[in-house]
């Protein structure tokens, strides 16, 4: 299936309706990137639950905090399915740590980008080396910078087609179907963590601050992403989606 045929398909389903196409088509191809949050959950539930051939991977950073590693284990033991986990490469991390110590990250936008770049997009890159789909959970609630994302689209640093199948989820929708379906989630929500990253670039955010407040509040842009939904410094936009 080309692009557009793949969009036309999946855009008017809903997230168990889209796993379950997408799962018909692509089974193994098709990849599902977890960082246990709420959004995360939801999704590995339905695709657990439903016993999909969807591999479900995670991005073991070094710096997370105790709670995720807390839930990546209950999510394991109530499920009983397999997630793979990818770490750095020792080789990247080594010389960059030698040369700026642990917590570089805090001393520029840049060091802070090449740190998220080593240890997230280039495991995240050996994680999607042989798939066709990515599936997320990014929704346009998340930040101004997302509101205008297609629920499929075409990543074309990677080459390799994204979907969203909860885009257009609120945070109350995300809550609901969590509860409803009794599926474990970060104990750090319940204190003020709507987004969850690595331990040292996460806080908890204030009423009425932005969803991603809390990731790397040190830095004065307006758009937090650590560089895994970007190409060429700028979010996947809608009119890069090809046929």
């Amino acid at each position: 299936m080309n692009m557009t045929e793949i969009s036309n398909l999946l855009t008017p389903l809903n997230l168990e309706q889209s796993l379950g196409k997408i799962n018909e088509l692509y089974g193994k191809d098709a990849v599902f990137t977890t960082s246990f949050g709420l959004e995360d959950q939801a999704i590995t539930h339905a695709i657990f639950k439903n016993n999909y051939s969807i591999r479900v991977v995670t991005l073991d950073t070094g710096r997370l905090f105790r709670e995720t590693y807390e839930l990546h284990r209950l999510t394991l033991d109530k499920y009983g399915k397999q997630i793979e986990t990818y770490f750095p490469n020792a080789s990247d991390l080594e010389p960059f740590l030698l040369k700026n110590g642990p917590d570089s990250f805090y001393a520029s936008i840049e060091q802070r980008k090449e740190c998220c770049h080593i240890r997230k997009v280039i495991p995240l890159d050996r994680a999607l080396k042989s798939a066709k789909i990515w599936i997320t959970g990014i929704r346009k609630e998340q930040s101004g910078t997302r509101g205008d994302m297609p629920k499929v689209e075409l990543d074309v640093a990677k080459d390799i087609i994204k979907v969203h199948p909860i885009l257009d989820w609120t945070w109350e929708d995300t809550w609901t179907y969590v509860r409803e379906n009794h599926i474990p989630y970060n104990s750090l929500h319940d204190k003020g963590y709507p987004s969850i990253g690595c331990a040292p670039c996460t806080r908890t955010i204030e009423p009425g601050e932005d969803f991603r407040a809390g990731r790397w509040w040190w830095e004065n842009e307006n758009t937090k992403e650590c560089g895994l939904h970007w190409v060429d410094g700028k979010l996947t936009p809608k009119k890069e989606m090809k046929a």
